[in-house]
């Protein structure tokens, strides 16, 4: 599967971006308001700068204590996130999650921002493909 059918199978394709400067409180209760784990961080909505998760927040404070809320995203986002296109296919995003042992996925076309893919996307994705496989192949073993 391609990470374009992914994004088309999504209920919700819209990004959510913040922007430079944005205050890690700000960014947390976005965060909480959406019920998402990740933010790209994007001057004009379109070039991805970076990436803010939740595990970010947490670390920080866990690290710093809670003076971090009061600071701007800018140091404790990951800057030059690992990006995808929509025409990669999903088990290689899927090894590169694992692998980079990150969960949020900036979908970019063209040097510009076109979705996001999560973990949970990508196995989801992953599943619903085996599990057309396996009725397939259960209809040839039963000649259907």
């Amino acid at each position: 599967m391609l990470v374009q059918q992914i994004l088309n199978a999504k209920s919700d394709a819209r990004v959510v971006t913040i922007a430079p400067g944005t205050l890690v409180a700000d960014a947390a209760r976005i965060l909480a308001e959406r019920r998402i784990g990740g933010l790209i961080v994007s001057r004009d909505g379109e070039v991805v700068e970076g990436i803010l998760s939740e595990r970010d927040i947490v670390r920080s404070l866990a690290v710093r204590g809670a003076t971090c809320l009061t600071e701007t995203i800018d140091e404790m986002m990951t800057r030059n996130p690992v990006c995808t296109t929509p025409s990669e296919s999903s088990d290689r995003v899927l090894s590169q999650m694992t692998d980079g042992r990150f969960r949020h996925m900036p979908v970019v076309e063209g040097g510009k921002l076109v979705g996001i893919v999560t973990i949970g996307d990508v196995v989801s994705s992953r599943l619903t493909e085996l599990s057309m496989e396996k009725d397939a192949l259960q209809g040839m073993i039963m000649g259907h």
